[in-house]
């Protein structure tokens, strides 16, 4: 078994971004600004969203974070999305998600400029990830796809089964892993909550992708040997021997999985990295693309 380490290869990537950056700016291009907006105070959510901030100092990047309070209403919000757009300082816009019950996700995210989705969300944006046109790629498929290459694990052929159909993860997932391209050209299973035998389907994969929010859902005998495990998710579990009284799982029940594994992502430090990764190089591109655009 060898674990994909997120932190050897988000920390690889990172260092050519930041090289990227400053020939960028040698050759008088601007530092990419990055706009991100938290609302409410949800503690998962001001996480996610200080790593990215952190990690736009850390790169060479301008960042600004925009806080407001979980009763705000979506037509101030989009209001704000739209000044962001208009903004020609700001190259990306990220929206940090969930949202408030009372907005909704998707005309918050529809109302991002599409030459700054560096999230990947907008239907523009999917749309010509489907259509294998030029776009930003959805953050943590973009660094799922990032991994691979760098381990350079060749999956032309495979069968590859991804279970959770969210536009987020899994639905993009099976549109990357199909292209003709490396990695991709496997064979795609989509999988849900919903899937009859699912632990038959699972004993085919040559490569699981699990993207389904459920605490060590896949468990060793859904797992032929030798298999590669992608676990996306990021889930909080009760445990007393943890200072916090908790601890972080991902969806892959990681101890009696890992050893019939030939490659297994850790949670943490596997596949959240890496989804960073995919952000940053869309703010970058988004920087590049602004810059041609007004010359």
């Amino acid at each position: 078994m060898q674990l994909l380490d997120g932190v050897l290869v988000s920390g690889h990537i990172k260092e050519q971004i930041k090289q990227e950056v400053k020939d960028w700016q040698a050759n008088g291009g601007k530092k990419p600004h990055l706009a991100a907006i938290l609302v409410g105070n949800n503690p998962a959510s001001e996480a996610y969203v200080g790593s990215k901030v952190k990690h736009c100092d850390e790169l060479g990047f301008d960042s600004t974070l925009l806080r407001f309070e979980s009763d705000i209403t979506e037509a101030y919000l989009i209001g704000e999305v739209e000044r962001l757009n208009n903004d020609d300082t700001i190259d990306g816009i990220l929206v940090q998600l969930p949202l408030p019950k009372h907005i909704s996700g998707d005309a918050v995210i529809n109302a991002i400029s599409p030459g700054k989705d560096v999230d990947g969300f907008h239907p523009i944006s999917l749309g010509k990830m489907l259509l294998g046109q030029p776009s930003f790629l959805p953050a943590t498929p973009y660094g799922i796809m990032l991994m691979l290459e760098y381990y350079k694990i060749n999956t032309a052929g495979m069968h590859c089964v991804i279970i959770g159909r969210s536009n987020i993860v899994g639905t993009p997932m099976t549109i990357l892993m199909s292209r003709n391209t490396n990695p991709g050209n496997a064979t795609v299973t989509m999988c849900h909550s919903h899937t009859k035998n699912l632990r038959d389907i699972t004993l085919t994969a040559d490569i699981i992708i699990a993207a389904i929010g459920r605490p060590k859902y896949v468990t060793a005998d859904m797992v032929k040997p030798g298999a590669i495990i992608i676990d996306v998710g990021i889930n909080r579990i009760d445990d007393a021997t943890k200072k916090s009284g908790s601890r972080l799982v991902g969806d892959v029940d990681f101890d009696n999985v890992a050893p019939i594994s030939s490659y297994i992502t850790p949670v943490p430090k596997g596949v959240g990295l890496m989804t960073i990764c995919g952000l940053m190089k869309n703010t970058l591109l988004a920087a590049k693309q602004a810059k041609e655009l007004i010359g």
